[in-house]
């Protein structure tokens, strides 16, 4: 069944390049939003089909006026938020990155190279790179969301290279000027050379007026309007798409699409991301972690939507375990810190950081952990909290029926489920992600012949084990949502930073374990 949603995809990109050819009509008079009368729209349709449910087939000729008229308004809404010139430019662009990606794999090839032999998730995942912002960061999605499509495209699309040419900086200083006012005003030194460029922005290291150091984020020009266009697009496809094929809705497409699109319009509001520092600082005082847990400090009257101004953090990755310890002599205590202060904000706060890889989550040079990056995030529904909170018992217990049945709660299932099964393909993948060890490699001889070495572990090794807990709920017949996923992935990022930092450390009966009070109750680990 995830099939289909990659499909929808793969339609989308060609729908993307054509959508919005005629220029768009005035705009409607309703105020409704888009994306909650496709909701509504849905909702009603899935409704009146199970009133009328007879076992036959859905085809496109049962759909009611009601239902074609709130498909014309997207596409007429769509239209609109396009604007007249996204189509020209997108199917351009889109016409050269289909000729490039077709030559790769095509059997007459220049001089001197060879053709690739084809797999489609390589093509669409070289497809999506060569379309630019928004495809990159739809590979991203894909690549963070196991439990909607197949292993195959998760393991390619780990890959979707998200690193740009970075822009001129004459470009860089007009935008920074046009938000924040003259550079002479604010700054005494900014990096012409970026620290990193990404398909969204990219990110200077520059010096207040005041002597503070700061990164300062500045968003790509006009990728707010393109990534506005496509995703509107890539609704409208998966909506189309679900219309003429009525039985394309029990995969959810639509709602796929929606959720692509709502998270990646929130990464593009600067001010959101602020703001979600910023309550993740104020999460820090509350719960009295400041002298042992930081993230940057958002300098507001030099934030806007489109550039970010804040603190710069200077530490080291959380699987440098020999720059750790020369920092610290008791790194076991600083990744219980991190994982008690992580798990905490998931039970405590409206949404977790959805993105805690190694460049993210950083031991600063005063010992404190430092939390970067806080454009990904993922919300946790009711229903999933309560289901997550219940698995935490399950596992902290070696209880692996009830970690079953905790899944069961939190999943969407349509046939009966032998829980004991179940159960025991679960403790086969506990079983599994015990016995993985990090990696050490030599990295250097001395000249007393020392030999020095790293421990670190593959990004690959993590999806993995995603995706094996993925299939074992697929398996058994239990579809997951995705902020399920997400969640998971975290926990086995820290998983792994427990075995660099802490690999003699028992998390079932190590007090410390426990993340710390919040709300009035405990709450226990989940990895």
């Amino acid at each position: 069944m995830v099939k289909y949603q990659l499909v929808a995809l793969v339609v989308a990109v060609a729908t993307a390049t054509t959508a919005a050819f005629v220029a768009p009509p005035p705009p409607p008079t309703q105020t409704t939003p888009l994306l909650h009368k496709s909701i509504v729209a849905l909702s009603s349709s899935r409704s009146s089909t199970s009133s009328r449910a007879t076992g036959k087939k859905r085809s496109v000729r049962d759909r009611s006026s009601q239902e074609a008229i709130s498909l014309i308004r997207d596409i007429v809404q769509a239209a609109f938020d396009a604007g007249p010139r996204a189509a020209p430019s997108r199917t351009l662009q889109a016409y050269i990155a289909i000729s490039r990606t077709l030559q790769d794999f095509s059997p007459i090839q220049r001089p001197g190279r060879q053709a690739e032999e084809f797999s489609a998730p390589v093509a669409l995942r070289k497809l999506f790179e060569r379309l630019g912002a928004t495809y990159i960061k739809l590979g991203q999605f894909v690549a963070s969301s196991p439990s909607l499509f197949p292993k195959e495209y998760v393991l390619e699309f780990q890959k979707c290279l998200d690193s740009t040419e970075p822009l001129d900086w004459n470009v860089v200083k007009q935008i920074i000027e046009k938000e924040t006012g003259p550079i002479n005003n604010n700054f005494s030194f900014i990096d012409q050379t970026p620290l990193a460029s990404a398909s969204i922005a990219q990110v200077h290291a520059a010096k207040l007026k005041t002597g503070e150091e700061v990164v300062i984020k500045v968003q790509k020009p006009q990728i707010d309007n393109l990534l506005k266009a496509d995703l509107n697009f890539i609704y409208i496809a998966s909506r189309v798409l679900e219309f003429l094929q009525p039985d394309f809705e029990r995969t959810s497409l639509s709602a796929v699409a929606g959720d692509v699109k709502s998270s990646m319009l929130e990464e593009l509001d600067f001010e959101k991301e602020a703001e979600n520092i910023e309550e993740f600082r104020e999460f820090l005082r509350m719960q009295e972690l400041r002298d042992m847990v930081t993230a940057p400090r958002v300098y507001r009257d030099l934030t806007t939507k489109k550039v970010l101004t804040m603190e710069r953090l200077r530490g080291v990755s959380m699987v440098d375990a020999e720059s750790i310890r020369s920092i610290t002599n008791d790194p076991e205590s600083l990744i219980i810190t991190a994982l008690n202060t992580w798990t905490t904000s998931v039970m405590t706060m409206p949404w977790f950081h959805a993105d805690v890889h190694s460049g993210n989550l950083l031991v600063l040079d005063d010992g404190r952990v430092g939390f970067i990056d806080f454009g990904m995030v993922g919300r946790v529904g009711e229903k999933t909290f309560k289901a997550v909170s219940e698995l935490s018992t399950s596992m902290a217990l070696g209880d692996y029926e009830g970690m079953a049945e905790a899944l069961l709660n939190m999943g969407a299932t349509s046939e009966d489920v032998d829980v004991k099964k179940f159960g025991r393909d679960i403790e086969q993948v506990m079983t599994d992600m015990a016995n993985v060890s990090p990696d050490i490699a030599a990295v250097g001889v001395s000249g007393d012949g020392t030999v020095s070495a790293a421990i670190s572990f593959d990004e690959d090794e993590v999806t993995n084990m995603l995706l094996k807990i993925v299939d074992v709920t697929e398996e058994n017949g239990l579809k997951l949502p995705r902020e399920f996923g997400l969640l998971v992935k975290q926990s086995l990022y820290f998983d792994r930073y427990l075995k660099i930092l802490a690999p003699g450390l028992d998390i079932n009966s190590d007090e410390r374990m426990v993340a710390l009070k919040s709300a009035d109750r405990k709450v226990e680990v989940i990895v």
